[in-house]
């Protein structure tokens, strides 16, 4: 019977560390990349929201950017809403 203990106990370990490996390790990295690509943000940088909206940073607070659109409005929103700096063309 104290056999079977040891080898559960191993087998939810080995899981354990297959899930973390697997899951979590590269969840951390993204989230890593996302806030270094936000602390990186300055003004005059192309960039596209979460929901597809494409700007140019205007300026920034400690919460939120203020993106100027391509109609010559502004837009706030969220920093974490952020998703990717777009390469400029030309």
């Amino acid at each position: 019977m104290d056999q079977n203990i040891i080898y559960v106990i191993i087998l939810c370990t080995v899981l354990f560390f297959l899930f973390y490996y697997f899951m979590l390790r590269p969840q951390r990295r993204q989230q890593k990349e996302h806030q270094d690509l936000v602390d990186q943000l300055k003004s005059g940088d192309r960039v596209v929201t979460s929901g597809g909206i494409y700007g140019e940073v205007d300026s920034m607070d400690q919460e939120s950017v203020v993106l100027r659109i391509e109609s010559g409005g502004t837009i706030r929103v969220a920093k974490t809403n952020i998703a990717s700096r777009v390469q400029r063309v030309g």
